[in-house]
């Protein structure tokens, strides 16, 4: 598919959720077949639910609104009330879905570190509770692929697989938040069936780096499919002409994967020109994918300055939530469909002028 143009003279390097439809995914809403999904008849709907279990080794798919409740519907349905989920320091489920696993699933986490994203096996192995009525039970291990705080680290297939390993020796589920899991399979060379085999549910987005304007997809078991529809209703997921938003979702698997590696070398060039720039410290053989973050530290400007210049230029960037006590300041900036090699020329030389080089 041929490079999207930006439809402003802003260059918005904020996240990859910014995306515009494109014009295949505008006439594929257009134009789709749809039905009441919730009675089972949006063939638009169950035709990107098959697609999606076929690209994740599963036998089956559920479409749901966002990336949050994809995540939370596992997690409600794979654990019970007063459950302990193993899960990394930083993850996405812990720090950014609004607390939903202790409102919804009344389930707590356990954090472990790790080295970008990839947990040791042996401390997961060790975290996992022992039977006493003291403890809560271990109901659930989870891995994030690509790790959004880690500056989108793509976790190695090796990694995952003695991870999955320990939940399959355990008796304990393991779910894989694949919001980004086609940025990590194209950085690792390997198909994004074989990342995550073993693993009990994966969920991934389409509105982040495949381009659409919305959604997510949970695959897995046809039991567990079956059981997290039914969460899905009990979140008020349940959707009826959805065909309309599936749609362009279908046009992403066609068209919008193998293009990310584009983003891949776009974020490579802009983490080369950044690493260079006096106040800012990164290494650019961490940047794997599509999101770089770098600390940012300078006597004469912090990092809310350094947003309001590039804005002034034309470029988007935001300051990282911190997420641990006493971070440094961080950035982040996210490539896309939507941002151009002359974009990212735009953003280095706009770095440049606000950092006075």
């Amino acid at each position: 598919m041929a490079q999207q143009t930006r439809p402003s003279a802003l260059v918005d390097l904020r996240s990859d959720t910014v995306t515009k439809p494109t014009p295949e995914m505008r006439d594929a809403m257009r134009d789709a077949e749809v039905g009441d999904d919730v009675m089972g008849e949006d063939p638009t709907v169950q035709q990107l639910e098959a697609m999606a279990a076929e690209r994740m080794g599963m036998e089956a798919g559920l479409f749901v609104a966002s990336g949050t409740m994809a995540n939370q519907v596992c997690v409600c349905t794979h654990t019970r009330r007063g459950q302990e989920m193993i899960i990394e320091e930083n993850a996405h489920i812990l720090h950014f879905e609004a607390g939903t696993i202790a409102a919804f699933a009344g389930v707590q986490p356990k954090p472990l570190p790790s080295v970008r994203g990839a947990m040791d096996p042996a401390d997961v192995e060790a975290a996992i509770r022992p039977d006493n009525e003291h403890f809560p039970r271990t109901g659930l291990i989870t891995v994030e692929n690509t790790h959004n705080m880690e500056g989108g680290a793509a976790v190695p297939k090796e990694n995952m697989a003695a991870v999955i390993d320990v939940g399959r020796r355990r008796g304990i589920p393991v779910h894989i938040d694949g919001a980004r899991i086609f940025n990590a399979a194209i950085a690792l060379g390997v198909s994004p069936g074989e990342l995550v085999a073993g693993a009990s549910s994966v969920a991934f987005c389409f509105s982040k780096g495949l381009g659409c304007p919305i959604g997510s997809v949970i695959t897995g078991s046809r039991e567990f499919i079956a059981e997290a529809r039914r969460v899905r209703k009990m979140f008020g997921g349940g959707m009826r002409q959805a065909g309309v938003i599936a749609a362009p979702a279908i046009v992403a698997l066609e068209s919008m994967v193998d293009r990310l590696g584009q983003d891949h070398e776009h974020a490579r060039i802009l983490a080369d020109a950044l690493a260079e720039l006096p106040g800012v410290t990164l290494d650019p053989a961490d940047v794997q994918t599509n999101i770089i973050i770098f600390e940012f530290e300078r006597d004469d400007m912090d990092a809310q300055q350094l947003v309001a210049g590039m804005r002034e230029r034309g470029v988007l960037i935001n300051p990282r939530p911190r997420i641990q006590p006493r971070e440094a300041e961080r950035i982040r900036v996210v490539t896309h469909s939507d941002v151009s090699r002359e974009d990212i020329d735009h953003a280095v030389a706009a770095f440049r002028a606000v950092l006075a080089l």
